[in-house]
């Protein structure tokens, strides 16, 4: 992939802001998943089943991931944010190991999942950190309960606004096209395309926007790949983008943010969300994660685990 063609993805995706059924993804996917010092978890919460991992002790810590990954996507993080927090790595709604409902994917309604499982362990107040739609939902959960927040972070995503309305479904000769928001914006089509084959857009995305797609090992890719491969994880994961209307609207009810707000962007969107943070919160800093494309937490672990840590800590 061209700088140029890097450059215009990274610059898009931080620049806007940036027939169902239910299941429980099958348990193969869970154990497929282990990671030694943490414990597979569910809870039903906000009338969804949560699928969460749990390890470490200290300060909670909550981890939600985005699409099209699962709570995998920081478990190269988590050993060592675990020796200063008690971690708990959450699928979403609709992801991985988690119920996947008609709906309730308007990142409001999913924060209410997180809060209600924050309650349902004991917890008055956390820390959270989001990556893509999990940053949207961590940005959610920080408008709509910040006495429950005691600190929130951003990685390369944040809540949508109106600027996804500008879009270019057709973009310049030498722009990226960020064409799978409009393709899960379709309802059925890409369940009949995807389910079974899902590896290929893993490998496609990994392939495109990230700085290293190495940074992601072929058993990362199979996780990912068996998470998402059914008509149903594929149907809800969509949902998720299908919700963004809800969402543009809820963002206009929000005031800025209150807790204290850290933002990891790469080279490319670090500017946006420079831009971007002082509208949004009353206290914020931005740091760049060199060397990273959108997969901040698997291409730069280190990096990202010491920046959290510092944060939050």
């Amino acid at each position: 992939m061209s700088e140029l063609s890097r450059r215009g993805v990274f610059a898009l995706g931080a620049g806007v802001a940036l027939g169902a059924g239910t299941g429980v993804a099958a348990a193969d996917t869970n154990r497929e998943a282990d990671l030694p010092g943490f414990k597979h978890n569910y809870a039903q919460v906000n009338g969804v089943r949560l699928h969460y991992v749990t390890g470490g002790r200290g300060e909670p810590l909550v981890l939600l991931p985005g699409w099209p990954q699962t709570w995998w996507e920081y478990h190269q993080i988590m050993p060592a944010l675990a020796t200063r927090f008690r971690v708990i790595a959450v699928d979403l709604r609709g992801m991985g190991g988690s119920e996947k409902p008609a709906g309730g994917y308007d990142k409001k309604t999913m924060a209410a999942d997180i809060h209600a499982l924050v309650k349902h362990l004991g917890y008055e107040k956390v820390g959270l950190a989001g990556h893509d739609i999990g940053s949207q939902v961590a940005f959610s959960f920080a408008a709509n309960y910040p006495a429950a927040t005691r600190k929130v972070a951003f990685m390369d995503v944040l809540h949508p606004d109106e600027g996804y309305y500008q879009l270019p479904l057709l973009p310049p000769p030498g722009q990226f096209s960020l064409w799978w928001f409009a393709f899960n914006q379709v309802q059925t089509l890409p369940e009949q395309l995807l389910a079974g084959r899902f590896r290929h857009l893993i490998d496609w995305l990994f392939a495109n926007t990230a700085f290293n797609p190495d940074a992601i090992d072929e058993r990362s890719r199979q996780i990912y790949a068996r998470a998402y491969n059914s008509p149903d994880a594929i149907r809800a994961s969509n949902g998720w983008y299908q919700a963004f209307h809800q969402d543009i609207a809820d963002g206009k009810t929000y005031a800025k943010l209150t807790p204290p707000v850290l933002g990891l962007a790469s080279v490319l969107s670090i500017e946006q969300f420079r831009a971007a943070l002082p509208n949004l919160a009353t206290d914020f800093k931005a740091v760049q994660i060199d060397g990273a494309g959108h997969w901040l937490a698997e291409e730069q672990p280190d990096a990202v685990a010491r920046e959290l840590t510092q944060f939050f800590s």
